[in-house]
């Protein structure tokens, strides 16, 4: 990102960052932000959990199939009845503290029950109607099926897997989002747009419009530690599930900006729920996937018998060298073979003496696994679907035209990054949270003239924000929102 981040900014992309190796130079990832239904809850349910499975293999289904329950009620509750800006997942963290049993008295009840009745059955004081067909009664019900000892073992199963939350710094970091998943490749502007009237009163008028605009979304982890890597296989997760359904429901099946994802090292980013299938599909919607690994071995790790099922969808192979033997041994046998002749000469000598010669056409290994292991550093072999493989020389990147405006280059180019976190609150670090931004009435203020795009400007609110009040403007001529601070105002 340092090394590219100022040259995609100056070429018009929109730049977002995941950082968990550096969480104060990130913005922020909500993953609730992205859940629309009830459907959005089971995927991610199902992503939480294949991504903090540890090192565990095997063991009994039913403490997993438990915890999702558990986890869709509480989110199904949290996504229906909380307000907006409070759903996120240190509510689901704070609920399963809540949740005290005691395994001497099965007909204790603590907080998050009283809750859960509350919903189904109604509150009178409250004014709320039953719901006994809620979603997230219909689950929580048949988690309370467990009985008290093991209701207890659950929800400690449970505290395991989310504590990671506990930590502060990751608390900040998913309370907010700042990410706009749902805006790569191209997204719907309905957003509704002061006009004047006939009387000159600013007006508000529905305008729905396609967005086609350049992003560039760089997700760093650490290549030692994995600890926070789960994060990242959620929002991958949310990620494709998105753009599908972006792609589906409002663009007839194709994106109007092609996402490209480079997933360097993929091996490292956790596992992505039905990857073999996406990866399948993904294409015919204006998205497409380079997954980079060290060796074929790290993806088997990870996705198993769907090894081959992934690779068998990538169109294109680039191998650049490597000394694992499966990985060798499958680019020896991918590669095919070339014809060659052989001449056998053969003489006999005795009394008398024989001379022979055989000639045979006979297939070798275009390239042997002896021969790949060396491969010279500056070489590389392109595989693509349909035609016979390239052995090249690597691109000089240097001799590239833009490589010049890279840091690279010159460290003149480098990204600042801090800079990109600013106090609108796309940072998490101290000072630059999300603030509290309250909408008041709008009011006829007027900006100074020296201020830019003031002479079209069109006064929509006031905000307080950080216990200043300032104002909100619209500029008409180029279609965008801008504040103005009281010594911009007149």
């Amino acid at each position: 990102m340092s090394e590219v981040g100022k040259f995609l900014q100056e070429q018009g992309y929109v730049i977002k960052v995941l950082n968990t190796i550096d969480f104060s130079k990130s913005m922020g990832y909500n993953p609730f932000a992205y859940i629309r239904s009830e459907k959005d809850i089971l995927k991610f349910v199902t992503a939480l959990i294949s991504n903090t499975q540890g090192e565990s293999k095997g063991g009994d289904e039913f403490w997993t199939k438990a915890e999702q329950l558990l986890y869709q009620a509480l989110i199904g509750f949290i996504w229906y009845e909380y307000p907006k800006d409070d759903r996120n997942i240190n509510e689901l963290v704070e609920l399963i503290n809540m949740m005290e049993t005691r395994e001497d008295d099965e007909s204790f009840k603590n907080a998050v029950d009283f809750m859960f009745e509350a919903l189904e059955f109604g509150d009178k004081e409250l004014g709320t109607k039953a719901q006994p067909n809620h979603f997230a009664v219909r689950q929580y019900k048949k988690f309370k099926l467990a009985a008290g000892k093991t209701s207890k073992s659950i929800l400690i199963s449970c505290g395991a897997r989310l504590s990671p939350f506990d930590i502060g710094e990751v608390r900040d970091l998913m309370m907010y989002d700042h990410l706009e998943l749902d805006k790569l490749g191209g997204y719907i502007d309905d957003k509704r747009n002061p006009k004047k009237d006939k009387t000159g009163k600013a007006v508000m008028v529905e305008k729905k419009k396609t967005v086609a605009e350049k992003r560039a979304l760089f997700v760093i982890i650490s290549d030692t530690d994995s600890s926070f890597n789960f994060i990242v296989g959620i929002m991958y997760t949310q990620l494709f599930n998105i753009l599908c359904d972006t792609a589906d429901n409002l663009f007839g099946g194709r994106l109007p900006v092609h996402v490209r994802l480079l997933l360097d090292e993929f091996a490292n980013i956790g596992l992505i729920p039905q990857f073999e299938k996406l990866i399948a599909t993904i294409r015919s919607r204006e998205i497409s996937a380079a997954v980079i690994l060290q060796a074929q071995s790290q993806l088997k790790s990870i996705y198993k018998d769907n090894m081959d099922t992934i690779i068998g969808n990538c169109d294109t192979t680039l191998f650049l060298g490597g000394k694992e033997k499966s990985t060798l041994k499958d680019m020896a046998e991918s590669l095919g073979k070339e014809t060659i002749d052989m001449f056998n000469t053969s003489v006999t000598r005795g009394n008398q003496e024989s001379h022979g010669q055989n000639y045979q056409k006979l297939g070798k290994e275009l390239m042997s696994v002896d021969e790949l292991k060396v491969l010279p550093g500056s070489k590389c072999i392109l595989e693509l679907r349909g035609v016979r493989p390239f052995y090249s020389d690597k691109y000089d990147i240097t001799k590239h035209h833009n490589y010049k405006y890279l840091a690279d280059a010159d460290d003149k180019n480098t990204f600042n990054v801090k800079a990109l976190l600013t106090p609108e609150g796309v940072g998490i670090h101290k000072g630059l949270r999300a603030p509290d931004r309250v909408i008041v009435e709008p009011l006829e203020r007027e900006v100074k003239a020296d201020v830019p795009d003031a002479a079209t400007a069109t006064p929509l609110a006031n905000i307080e924000q950080d216990g200043e009040i300032d104002a909100v403007f619209f500029d008409e001529e180029n279609e965008n929102e801008f504040t103005a601070n009281s010594d911009q105002l007149v």
